[in-house]
């Protein structure tokens, strides 16, 4: 059995299990009621549809707010982290190049300070024989962080629904590294990613989708609160399309454009999306530092 092991604890978080539960709860109890937080709308009509968030990856000194926030954000009768599928798939993008363009992690557990996170082999599997591109690679994730320090959190939450909507199970996740931002690889992909979602669900099974990324790096507060304003206003239109070409033409730096246009081809092409700011911040705030930032954005998506 394949064990990823952590890369980013005592690093990104606490690698000790008290104070990291402890982080934990305290990001998890955070209210969106500051900046960004979601409006009254369509999103929480009865027949709408959660599918899934984008969370920000950096250490949770900067970004644990908007993961903890974004995860807490109320829905219907619940929060938005444990209305979350027990099915998950995890898209991050490739910091370090390494590995294939459309990479799965398709077997065994990621371990994390508070234990393992069991991969979903049957629904790796289904994902690889797809017509999507997708391939079985481990090099991609070894040193990547960016699924990692998210699992904290997924570990932190209500358990999810089963099957039969009464025994409550462990998300089990898919980790997926995306290393490229071509369009067409992203639509492929994000139309069988969808097909995939909607067989689950006919079945009575509904999977959901996580897409890790920060915004835009390590410019003023200034340039990057505009460059984030494009990036977001493309996102929450789900237009994936729109979101890859001005991220390229604005030089934009937002790691997980890839990731996360995939996603939104995917929820597109199920049906009529919507995509919903929960939190947004910049490192600024944590730091004090405004003259060099990241951006953070904790997004929701789905279908009405």
């Amino acid at each position: 059995m394949s064990t990823r092991h952590p890369i980013a604890a005592g690093r990104f978080y606490p690698a000790d299990v008290e104070q990291l539960k402890k982080e934990l709860h305290a990001w998890l109890m955070t209210v969106s009621s500051s900046a960004g937080s979601v409006p009254d709308g369509h999103a929480h009509d009865a027949g709408s549809r959660l599918l899934g968030l984008m969370l920000p990856h950096a250490g949770y000194v900067y970004c644990g707010r908007i993961i903890g926030g974004t995860l807490a954000s109320s829905w219907k009768n619940s929060t938005a982290g444990a209305s979350l599928p027990q099915r998950l798939f995890v898209l991050c993008p490739n910091h370090t190049g390494q590995g294939k363009p459309l990479g799965v992690w398709a077997e065994g557990q990621w371990m994390t300070p508070l234990g393992p996170v069991q991969v979903d082999e049957e629904l790796a599997q289904t994902l690889i024989q797809a017509p999507g591109g997708f391939l079985p690679d481990e090099l991609c994730h070894l040193g990547e962080h960016s699924i990692e320090v998210l699992l904290p959190f997924l570990q932190s939450l209500p358990l999810a629904a089963g099957k039969d909507g009464s025994t409550a199970m462990h998300r089990t996740i898919v980790p997926v590294c995306v290393g490229t931002r071509r369009p067409d690889v992203l639509r492929s992909a994000g139309l069988a990613l969808a097909q995939i979602v909607e067989d689950y669900r006919a079945s009575g099974e509904d999977v959901g989708f996580i897409v890790s990324s920060d915004m835009n790096h390590y410019q003023n507060q200034e340039q990057t609160l505009h460059k984030d304003a494009q990036a977001l206003a493309q996102a929450l239109a789900c237009d994936p399309e729109a979101l890859l070409a001005v991220v390229d033409r604005e030089g934009i730096t937002m790691c997980g454009a890839g990731p996360l246009a995939l996603a939104l081809f995917a929820v597109r092409s199920l049906g009529n999306p919507w995509a919903e700011l929960c939190l947004y911040d910049t490192s600024a705030a944590a730091s004090g530092d405004t003259s060099r930032v990241v951006g953070y954005a904790g997004l929701r998506f789905g279908l009405a």
